[in-house]
C-alpha cells in the first residue's frame, strides 16, 4: 500500500512539475514576444510544443508570432520561412482540431499575409479561401472577437481595393470591439489579443 501511495504521490507531483513548467516557459515566451525578440520567443514556443503534447497552445503561438513578424517583412526569402515556420505549427494543430476557431483565424492571416506581400500574384488565388475560413470560423464561434474583427478587416481590404462601401465592415468592427470587452479565454494563454488592432482600425473606418 506504501509502494501504491509512493508511487500516485510522485505522478501528481510529476504532473505539478510539468504543468509548472510549462506556465514558466509560456510566460518566458511571451515576456520575449513582448521585448520585440520574435525569433526567441518563436524557437521557446517551439521548444514547449515538442515537450507539451497535449495543449495546442505553443504551435498557435508559433504560428503567431511567425505570421505577425511577416506582415512587416518585405523579404521574399524571409517572407517565406516566416510562413512556412507558421503553416507547419498550424498544420500540427490542425490535423488534430481542425474545427478550433482560433486555429482557422491564424490559417487565415497567413494566407492574407501572402495576399498582403504578392497581392497580384495571390490575391485572386486565395482570397476566396481566406472567406471560407472565416465563415467556417463564425459558424463555430460566432462571438469570438477575433472571429468578427478579422472576417471584416479582410473585408475592408478588398473593399478599399474594389472601391466600395467599407461602412458595414466598420459596424463589425465595432461589433467586435464589444465581443473583446465580454469574451472570456478559457485558460491564461489562450488567445486574448485584438483589442488594440481593432480599435485602431475603427478609427481609421471614421
Amino acid at each position: 500500500m506504501t509502494k501504491i501511495i509512493t508511487t500516485i504521490v510522485f505522478f501528481i507531483c510529476s504532473l505539478v512539475s510539468a504543468q509548472g513548467q510549462f506556465e514558466q516557459g509560456m510566460g518566458k515566451a511571451f515576456q520575449l514576444w513582448g521585448e520585440g525578440k520574435n525569433t526567441e520567443a518563436s524557437d521557446l514556443f517551439e521548444r514547449i510544443a515538442g515537450a507539451e503534447k497535449t495543449s495546442w497552445l505553443p504551435n498557435y503561438y508559433v504560428a503567431l508570432v511567425n505570421t505577425t513578424t511577416a506582415f512587416r517583412t518585405k523579404d521574399k526569402e524571409q517572407m517565406n520561412l516566416l510562413l512556412t515556420k507558421a503553416q507547419n505549427s498550424l498544420d500540427a494543430e490542425m490535423g488534430k482540431n481542425p474545427n478550433n476557431a482560433e486555429l482557422l483565424v491564424i490559417q487565415a492571416m497567413i494566407h492574407t499575409a501572402w495576399i498582403a506581400f504578392d497581392p497580384m500574384t495571390n490575391g485572386q488565388k486565395l482570397s476566396g479561401t481566406v472567406m471560407e475560413l472565416y465563415g467556417k470560423a463564425q459558424a463555430i464561434a460566432p462571438e469570438n472577437p477575433r472571429v468578427v474583427f478579422g472576417k471584416a478587416e479582410f473585408e475592408i481590404g478588398g473593399a478599399k481595393f474594389w472601391g466600395t462601401d467599407t461602412k458595414p465592415m466598420c459596424a463589425q468592427i465595432e461589433k467586435a470591439i464589444g465581443l473583446f470587452a465580454t469574451f472570456k479565454p478559457e485558460t491564461p494563454f489562450s488567445p486574448k489579443w485584438g483589442l488594440e488592432r481593432a480599435t485602431a482600425a475603427l478609427k481609421n473606418c471614421k
